[in-house]
């Protein structure tokens, strides 16, 4: 999380004279074709400077096609998809070695401050899997909540340990090597928190996911996922996402949703391609 969670709104638009000034904090903000360029209805949400966008509408067309030709100030996207798509395990291990982690917001996510602040945060034991550097798990923990940041790179792990080397709450969670899908932990979860991990892992492995969350989960546990990116494109990842792909595996494994609501508090490029799910299992399976 390397750009210290700078947000979209914290750039003046008037004095902005780079059009990528914001992609280190965004988890790959642009929609991808089969050819993997950007496209232009993505771009224009990138690009912060109002000067260009008031010009006439030549002069935009011209600007869009410049930005979707020049890929020098971009995150590799290639290089980070080619490092996965190549070692599923091994890839996202290299991707944090080499600095290349456009997921990264660099801070807590904004919604899950919220939660906390507002009162909304389950307590007891919560698992982040996928947790990277590791800025959610230590804003969740305290003593009313123990926090288990599991990821299988050890390169992240190292950064987020590095990070918080001289943290208060270090009492209160953990960084763990282990990957999500074998994984035996020594107690179950009072709460899961997803972000940027389900759209991580390939679709196909989809129902596996589900099936974990629920041997991880206590059975009055809940599950909160921050749904993204809710969008159309293809290929990955990230692998585009819809409430109905959460639906179709969670369903399966009697989760039903206590709300689905659009992330107001989404960052840059996240805005409008975001949404926060609550889950619980069925009052039936509970009770048994």
């Amino acid at each position: 999380m390397f750009a210290r969670n700078s947000l979209v709104r914290s750039v003046p638009k008037s004095n902005c004279s780079s059009p990528f000034p914001l992609l280190t904090t965004t988890f790959f903000n642009f929609n991808l074709s089969s050819s993997n360029r950007l496209t232009t209805t993505r771009v224009k949400n990138l690009c912060c400077c109002n000067s260009m966008e008031g010009r006439a509408g030549g002069n935009k067309v011209e600007k869009e096609e410049k930005i979707s030709n020049n890929n020098s100030n971009l995150p590799n996207l290639n290089q980070v998809q080619q490092l996965i798509n190549n070692d599923s395990t091994g890839g996202w291990d290299k991707c944090w070695e080499q600095a290349l982690t456009p997921w990264d917001l660099g801070g807590p996510t904004p919604v899950i401050l919220n939660l906390l602040k507002t009162g909304a945060l389950p307590k007891g034991r919560v698992l982040i899997p996928g947790c990277g550097s590791g800025h959610d798990v230590v804003a969740i923990a305290g003593p009313e909540r123990y926090v288990v940041g599991l990821d299988i790179s050890e390169n992240a792990l190292n950064k987020a340990r590095e990070l918080f080397s001289s943290s208060q709450n270090a009492s209160h969670y953990a960084f763990v090597k282990e990957d999500f899908f074998t994984w035996n932990p020594p107690s179950l979860f009072d709460l899961i928190f997803d972000y940027t991990f389900f759209c991580a892992i390939e679709p196909s492995k989809r129902p596996a996911w589900a099936s974990r969350i629920h041997d991880l989960l206590k059975p009055d546990g809940e599950l909160i996922t921050l749904m993204f990116p809710i969008d159309d494109y293809i290929g990955g990842p990230p692998y585009k996402v819809s409430v109905a792909d959460y639906e179709e595996v969670l369903h399966s494994m009697e989760f039903k949703a206590i709300s689905v609501i659009d992330n107001e508090l989404a960052v840059g490029a996240r805005k409008g391609r975001e949404k926060l799910g609550r889950w619980k299992r069925s009052l039936a399976e509970s009770c048994l």
